[in-house]
């Protein structure tokens, strides 16, 4: 709950207000299939992330399509929780991202959360046989990315964990991770769905802090600064202060992305 400043006195808002284009799609998207779900169940068979499937037989589409499927009808507390959540976090992500980047990472973290439970599957850790034979469902794994990204933005806004205890984003950030990391080491059908959930961490953390720069980029970054460089050295141009190849770089990485 946030309070805003008036003349007569605060007001009050639950959220963070109308839902942003890509959040909106998103859960249409989520919804439809979840009820798409409930009526023909077989789509879960089809479409969820199954490692001996993707594996054995290349169902390669499994690892987008199982973010958008949830436990059907009547289970309704999944779907709920992850919209929910895409919401209240996803929506002011959207606005300080854009749109473009907004849906790049949500598919980024969920496709890591994917490829993280196919790698588990395949190791020796705990856990590992039973994963290879179930099934993922749920946009958990991108939730838990959108989760890390809002904490690394905004860390000292505060929730209501249970609606009830304040807590800073961070700290919960912090909580949801370290159980999820714990229950993917323990045996039993969760160590499914918290694989998920920890991918959707890490993947989030590492595309946010850096790894968005790949090497043709580089190589294109290395080659317009020598561009740059020669002509500041042609028209006696000569760039002032203190910023060097790592801020020039920043800027780099905010024109590409």
């Amino acid at each position: 709950m946030a309070r805003y400043p008036r003349s007569s006195g605060l007001s009050y808002a639950l959220g963070p207000g109308p839902m942003s284009p890509a959040v909106k799609m998103l859960i249409i998207a989520n919804v439809v299939a979840y009820l798409a779900a409930s009526i023909v169940p077989e789509m879960i068979a089809r479409l969820g992330l199954h490692p001996a499937a993707i594996f054995e037989r290349f169902a390669i589409w499994q690892m987008v399509t199982y973010m958008f499927l949830h436990a059907p009808l009547p289970a309704i507390g999944h779907v709920l929780f992850n919209m929910l959540s895409l919401w209240m976090f996803g929506t002011e992500l959207e606005r300080t991202w854009g749109t473009r980047f907004f849906v790049k990472y949500y598919f980024v973290t969920g496709l890591g959360a994917a490829a993280t439970v196919l790698l588990w599957s395949m190791s020796p850790l705990p856990g590992a046989d039973l994963i290879y034979g179930e099934r993922t469902i749920g946009a958990s794994g991108a939730i838990y990315g959108i989760l890390l990204a809002y904490a690394l933005y905004f860390p000292n806004r505060e929730i209501y964990l249970y609606l009830l205890f304040p807590i800073r984003v961070k700290y919960f950030v912090m909580i949801v991770g370290a159980i999820a990391f714990l229950s993917s080491l323990g045996s039993g059908g969760s160590g499914v769905a918290h694989t998920a959930h920890l991918g959707g961490l890490v993947v989030g953390y590492l595309y946010l802090k850096g790894l968005r720069l790949r090497p043709l980029d580089e190589l294109r970054y290395r080659w317009l600064r020598w561009k740059m460089q020669r002509a500041r050295g042609r028209f006696d141009v000569y760039s002032g202060g203190r910023g060097g190849d790592d801020d020039w770089k920043k800027d780099w990485k905010k024109h590409i992305h």
